[in-house]
């Protein structure tokens, strides 16, 4: 279930917020009716964001061997055309 507080209930009700995210639920916040942020424990976050390092050196290791390489645009136009074909199917 998602849980969505207003970001003033960070301040006014932390104890409660924080037990919400140590449950493993994150919370989203928001700010005049508009989300601002997401609160998660460390341990999510760490889950998250453990092998992001890893798969970054990766990346620039296969730059180095594989010569082709695509910017943006390139990249973004070959995904879409893709999508457009799985549609077709």
């Amino acid at each position: 279930m998602i849980t969505i507080r207003p970001v003033s209930d960070l301040r006014n009700r932390f104890k409660e917020i924080e037990k919400i995210v140590k449950s493993g639920t994150p919370v989203y916040l928001t700010k005049s009716g508009y989300g601002t942020m997401v609160v998660m424990s460390l341990e999510q976050y760490t889950a998250l964001t453990e092998d992001i390092e890893e798969r970054l050196d990766e990346a620039d290791r296969m730059a180095e061997i594989i010569p082709e390489l695509y910017c943006a645009d390139e990249v973004f136009t070959r995904v879409k055309e893709r999508i457009k074909d799985n549609e077709r199917l």
